[in-house]
């Protein structure tokens, strides 16, 4: 089994203001991951491709025939093309083997040769012995490894997974994880994987689309895209803080201009002043490639004598804050497996300490305090690019150039 390619130029708009305008392509046997905020579009990016939802424009071409456009809409049972999500909808009065065995079965399987393939498949998923079973007598996790055995069964064109994991807990979870890895490389499957848990996409996909806003923010392969966030929710999925800011001759500025860091020579950006060639004037802004991303326990925190942010700010005043340190507000507190993470403003920062110090120094929300991160935990990432939006009048040919 090999899932065939599928090049999508996707455009639904909905009413309200909401659009979706996303251009990608996998190549057969491809997984991606796909992440991104609540709302941005994820869902329905799958239901474009499933035939559930309807393009407003663009075309999508799965193993080289149009399967939907502006004007065309082939039927969700006639793409080959199969989703699954975060319940596994199995059909109750039927076995584990004769939920497995449907698809076959549909397509004119003799029901003898269709049993033995779904006993294979129960074997394949971690369920042998199993088949006999009703979906009432199965736990949750084994009754989604059920529905992964029908999915793939039929050897769908292109898989479509929806957050499958969510509903499971940690260990069934991280058991499903790896058996999911196994059978779509074994098979060689063309997927796409709708997660929230960056741990899905490292260990399933070998590419990553991020989307928010309704459009592709990052992608790439999956450890780039990691290794480099280009946006704020990519750096809080890895578990980082990421700065915007822009270089002032020679020293980086954060864009609140709290924070105020040295910048690497390997890190400074090459480009010339605006309206010319050549090195930059003395004076001039250059933006940095790239923002600041350093960890949470990589920061220092420490209270401020006065708890009012006026007389923070006083004390500021009279004791200059050098580079890499700044004073800032507690916005919340969250509490974490080795302590507390403190978030604090402006900028936007994480902090973590530990569960002692946050009772010593009582802190809460609107408590200033000082904050230090050292030049050399800092790093300067090469932004992996976003992919372009789709256009209205884009062709499938463009939609190549664009998601290649």
């Amino acid at each position: 089994m090999t899932g065939a390619g599928l090049l999508a130029d996707i455009t639904v708009v909905r009413a309200g203001g909401y659009a979706l305008r996303v251009a990608l392509q996998l190549e057969p046997g491809e997984i991606v991951a796909v992440m991104g905020p609540s709302g941005a579009g994820k869902s329905t990016l799958l239901g474009a491709i499933a035939g559930q939802v309807r393009l407003s424009d663009g075309e999508i071409i799965l193993g080289g025939a149009a399967v939907a456009s502006a004007r065309r809409h082939v039927p969700p049972a006639r793409r080959g093309v199969v989703l699954l999500g975060q319940e596994p909808r199995l059909f109750p009065h039927l076995t584990a083997r004769q939920n497995v065995a449907f698809g076959l079965r549909a397509r004119g399987i003799t029901r003898r040769d269709a049993d033995r393939e779904a006993d294979d498949w129960l074997w394949r998923v971690g369920l042998p012995g199993a088949g006999g079973h009703r979906p009432a007598e199965l736990s949750g996790g084994q009754q989604q490894r059920v529905a992964v055995a029908r999915a793939l069964v039929t050897t769908p064109r292109v898989l479509l997974l929806d957050e499958p994991l969510t509903s499971l807990d940690p260990e069934t979870a991280g058991d499903l994880r790896a058996m999911l890895q196994e059978q779509l490389t074994s098979t060689h499957a063309t997927a796409i994987v709708v997660t929230h848990d960056v741990v899905d996409a490292a260990a399933i996909a070998h590419r990553l689309i991020v989307i928010e806003d309704g459009a592709i923010a990052q992608t790439g392969d999956v450890r780039e895209v990691l290794a480099a966030p280009a946006t704020r929710f990519v750096a809080a999925i890895v578990g980082v803080n990421r700065v915007p800011g822009q270089v002032r001759d020679g020293v980086w500025h954060s864009e609140t201009g709290e924070l105020v860091l040295p910048v690497p020579a390997p890190a400074a950006p090459q480009t010339a002043p605006r309206g010319g060639t050549g090195s930059s004037a003395t004076g001039s802004t250059v933006p940095l490639g790239d923002a600041a991303v350093f960890r949470p326990g990589a920061v220092r925190l420490e209270p401020v004598p006065d708890a009012t942010w006026t007389g923070a700010v006083r004390l500021r005043a009279q004791h200059p804050s050098s580079p890499g340190s700044w004073l800032a507000r507690v916005v919340r507190l969250e509490q974490t497996p080795g302590g507390v993470r403190v978030r604090t403003t402006a900028p936007d920062i994480a902090v973590d300490i530990s569960i002692e110090d946050a009772a010593t120094w009582r802190l809460v929300p609107g408590v200033p305090v000082r904050l230090e991160v050292a030049a050399d935990a800092v790093r300067w990432p090469t932004r992996s690019p976003a992919a372009p939006a789709a256009t209205p009048d884009a062709t499938p040919e463009r939609a190549s150039e664009r998601a290649s």
